[in-house]
């Protein structure tokens, strides 16, 4: 590592003010804080002392995010290799742990199967951060700051949103517009009033529906056809019902099922909740808030029922384990820039997203996901939302004290 600070000292002049690299400036200092603490110190007297600033924070988040990695890495390859392999082995006994379980038990099959997504996760992942990571050095280059740590949870984010055979242009064009429309024109990091990953999502979401959505989506495999619990329940017949669905709850709470690269496993967003909340990154009122909201509302329309629409017959337990629920609830309602900021508004804000998110899977079934547009409902409520918990808080106080 000694070496790699005196070369990284011997460089900086040529990228500090005067420089022939002077421009490139945010790049060297990238590199050189992923590496190393910054040298600089406050020289005032009066400051805040924390021991988790952002680069920190950002890391815990990747952190967080890593089963949900680990996850699509696996779940991408078996949901291939289940749609190549021939209907004998497939019966067999890996298929039949697969389907009852959840997963199987064959360490040989289990890294064939994290190859296999490999091939699908990472080109996505690696033009994702290379696109976004050249819109971040372009508006630190002009804006002369240095290029901030969080598109690496956006960079990481987005590709986990994403089906495995999502072309790789899309992905340039929606992490694109997720970092320049969603997050710089609004001045960066901190200042954006939206998740840039969700819109980045949203933007293809609408724009190019046919790569994002319906049944051909979701498995690596050409000419395969197979629609996810939610997609089932949309297209079916009210007295289909549940029986459209063919995974067990077991499955999809371990994601071993159709879906969104990083979204299906709720098991792997669970781990990544209990870091986020005990590092006290991730707000847990907001997370109860959405499961709330969403039990609450789920139930009344599981109760009521349809005659017109399968998607009443769906159980508050399992609007819990499919789609994004679990992954949206976890790491893009709980960002804490998009999010409210006092605590009675994070309940509300969270309340809001949870039954939002019903409403808009079982009412519309055209979009039977819900959880991506409930969050940027969320996200530009959150503001409002926090003006007038403060408000409130300032009339009570008002009332307390007047003399």
């Amino acid at each position: 590592m000694k070496l790699l600070r005196n070369m990284l000292d011997k460089l900086e002049p040529t990228f500090k003010e005067g420089g022939k690299l002077e421009k490139l400036y945010p790049l060297y200092e990238a590199l050189d804080t992923f590496f190393y603490t910054p040298g600089e110190t406050t020289k005032s007297a009066a400051h805040v002392r924390d021991s988790l600033d952002l680069k920190r924070m950002m890391v815990l988040v990747v952190v967080a995010l890593t089963p949900c990695v680990l996850m699509a890495l696996y779940n991408t390859g078996l949901q291939a290799n289940l749609a190549i392999s021939s209907p004998e082995e497939v019966a067999g006994w890996r298929g039949q742990l697969v389907q009852t379980l959840g997963f199987g038990f064959d360490a040989a099959s289990v890294m064939d199967n994290v190859v296999h997504g490999a091939m699908y996760f990472l080109p996505v992942y690696i033009i994702c951060m290379t696109a976004g990571g050249i819109w971040e050095l372009i508006f630190s280059i002009v804006r002369k700051h240095e290029i901030n740590e969080g598109f690496l949870v956006t960079g990481l984010l987005f590709p986990l949103t994403l089906p495995p055979t999502i072309p790789l242009w899309q992905v340039v064009l929606g992490i694109s517009f997720g970092v320049v429309i969603g997050k710089e024109v609004f001045g960066g990091t901190g200042k954006n009033f939206l998740n840039p990953a969700l819109t980045a999502r949203a933007f293809l979401y609408f724009a190019y529906p046919g790569q994002i959505t319906g049944d051909t989506v979701w498995t690596a495999a050409d000419g395969f056809s197979g629609a996810t619990p939610l997609g089932a329940l949309a297209a079916a017949s009210p007295m289909q019902g549940m029986s459209v669905v063919k995974e067990s709850f077991g499955q999809a709470f371990f994601g071993n099922m159709q879906g969104s690269m990083g979204e299906t496993s709720t098991l792997a967003c669970l781990l990544g909740a209990a870091i986020l909340i005990a590092v006290g990154i991730g707000s847990w009122k907001i997370m109860l808030g959405v499961t709330a909201g969403a039990v609450g509302l789920s139930t009344v329309f599981w109760m009521i029922g349809s005659d017109s629409n399968a998607l009443f017959a769906l159980a508050p337990h399992w609007h819990l384990v499919v789609g994004g629920f679990a992954f949206g609830t976890v790491f893009m309602a709980t960002d804490p820039v998009s999010a409210a900021m006092t605590d009675t508004g994070q309940w509300i804000y969270g309340i809001l997203i949870g039954v939002m998110t019903i409403l808009i899977r079982v009412i519309n079934p055209a979009f039977p996901e819900g959880i991506m547009l409930a969050i940027l409902f969320g996200n530009t409520m959150a503001p409002l939302i926090d003006y007038y918990v403060i408000q409130a808080n300032v009339k009570r106080r008002k009332a307390r004290y007047a003399a």
